[in-house]
C-alpha cells in the first residue's frame, strides 16, 4: 500500500507544527499540504522549515480545496468553525478526518456526525492512550462505586487555551456519568460561587485551573465517607496527541464512513460498554 497522505490544517500553531513533525517520522504517511488561514503570514513558506525541520518542498497554503483534493487524510486541531468547514469538505473527498478541536456544541456535533456519513471521522477531546485508558477506568469506577462517592473532575491546561471545561475534563465526565447511568448535563456543575448550599448527591463537579505552558493535567476525585479515590492523567509533551492523531488516520484508512472515537482507534470500546 502507498504512503498515506496526509493535510495539516492550522499548520502554523504549535500543534500543526508537532503534527508535521510527527507525519515526517512515521512510516507509511507522508505529508501532502500544509494549510493555515488566508492572509496568515506563514502563507508561502516551507513547511518544513516552518516545524523545525529540513526543506520539504511543501509551502504552507490556503487553498483549502486544493489540499483536500489530493489527500488521504486530514490532521485538524483548530477551531469549531474551521472543523466544521473541514469536515463538509473530507465528506466531498471522501477522506479521513481526524478531529482534536474542542470546545463544540450541541449543533455542531450533529454536522460532524451529518458529515460522518460520507466520511471516516475519528474525532475525540483527547488523542491519547494513556487518557482514553483513563475514560474506561473512570467508567468502570463511577458504575462499581454509588452516589455516596462524590466525583469532581479538576483540570489545568496552559493560559491560551480558550475553552472550559477542557474536551478531555468532558470526555471524563460522560465516562462518569455513562457508569452511574445518568445525563451529565442534568447533574453536571460547572461554576460554584457565593453561597451555593450543600452539594446535590450525583452531581459530576468540574474545576478548571488555567496558567503557564501546562500542556494538560486531569484529575478524576471519588469522595466518600472516610476516604478519596484519585485517577490522574499528565501530559507533559503535546507531541503524544499528534502520535494518536497519525495513529488514528491510519487506523481509518480502510473504514466505513462513520464517527468513531479514539477508544475504537485503540481497541477500548468494549470496555466503554
Amino acid at each position: 500500500m502507498t504512503d498515506m497522505g496526509l493535510v495539516v490544517v492550522g499548520a502554523a500553531g504549535k500543534m500543526g507544527r508537532t503534527l508535521i513533525r510527527v507525519v515526517d517520522a512515521t512510516p507509511g504517511m507522508k505529508l501532502v499540504a500544509a494549510v493555515e488561514r488566508s492572509g496568515a503570514d506563514e502563507i508561502g513558506k516551507d513547511s518544513g522549515l516552518l516545524a523545525g525541520l529540513s526543506p520539504n518542498g511543501i509551502p504552507v497554503t490556503d487553498d483549502v480545496v486544493e489540499a483536500f483534493a489530493k489527500a488521504d487524510g486530514v490532521l485538524d486541531f483548530t477551531v469549531p468553525a474551521a472543523s466544521l468547514a473541514f469536515a463538509e469538505l473530507s465528506a466531498q473527498a471522501r477522506i479521513v478526518h481526524v478531529m482534536g478541536t474542542t470546545g463544540m456544541s450541541a449543533a455542531d456535533d450533529a454536522k460532524v456526525a451529518a458529515a460522518a456519513r460520507h466520511a471516516v471521522i475519528v474525532k475525540s477531546g483527547n488523542m491519547s492512550l494513556g487518557v482514553n485508558l483513563l475514560a474506561v477506568l473512570v467508567r468502570q469506577a463511577a458504575k462499581a462505586l454509588d452516589a455516596d462517592f462524590d466525583i469532581e473532575i479538576v483540570e489545568m491546561h496552559h493560559r491560551h487555551k480558550v475553552d472550559a471545561p477542557s474536551g478531555t475534563a468532558l470526555l471524563l465526565g460522560r465516562a462518569a456519568a455513562e457508569g452511574r447511568d445518568i445525563d451529565l448535563d442534568a447533574h453536571s456543575v460547572r461554576v460554584r460561587d457565593g453561597h451555593t448550599g450543600p452539594r446535590k448527591r450525583g452531581d459530576i463537579g468540574f474545576a478548571t485551573l488555567r496558567g503557564g505552558s501546562v500542556v494538560g493535567e486531569h484529575s478524576v476525585i471519588f469522595a466518600g465517607e472516610g476516604e478519596v479515590i484519585e485517577l490522574t492523567h499528565k501530559a507533559t509533551d503535546r507531541v503524544l496527541f499528534a502520535r494518536g492523531a497519525v495513529r488514528a488516520a491510519l487506523w481509518g484508512r480502510d473504514k466505513k464512513p462513520g464517527l468513531y472515537s479514539m477508544a475504537d482507534v485503540l481497541g477500548l470500546s468494549e470496555g466503554t460498554k
